[in-house]
């Protein structure tokens, strides 16, 4: 998984605006330019808000791309509840759970 380019691709969607541009255009390019696997890539286009909250993309990056993509606060907040019943525990970064607490 490459988490780190999830990240990155997000924090230019919000900084950049030749980067907002390209997502509004030509959003397959603007994917093309970043080291994805086909589960992140997937998760983006849909865009799957709960598999990339699972996959440990961070909060404060999350909720600017989950608003870019039309969902209002308490959607994204029930799109990363459900991304844990339907894709189980948190994979990576700062929202891992350790087992037994």
């Amino acid at each position: 998984m490459s988490l780190y380019n999830v990240q990155k691709l997000m924090y230019q969607l919000n900084r950049d605006p030749a980067a907002r541009q390209r997502f509004d255009t030509d959003f397959e390019s603007l994917l093309a330019d970043y080291d994805l696997t086909e589960e992140e890539q997937h998760a983006l286009r849909d865009p799957d808000i709960g598999l990339l909250y699972v996959m440990g993309v961070n909060g404060q990056i999350l909720m600017h791309y989950a608003a870019l993509r039309g969902f209002e606060w308490s959607a994204y907040i029930q799109a990363m509840r459900e991304g844990e019943l339907k894709h189980g525990p948190v994979r990576a970064g700062l929202y891992t759970r350790a087992e037994g607490r």
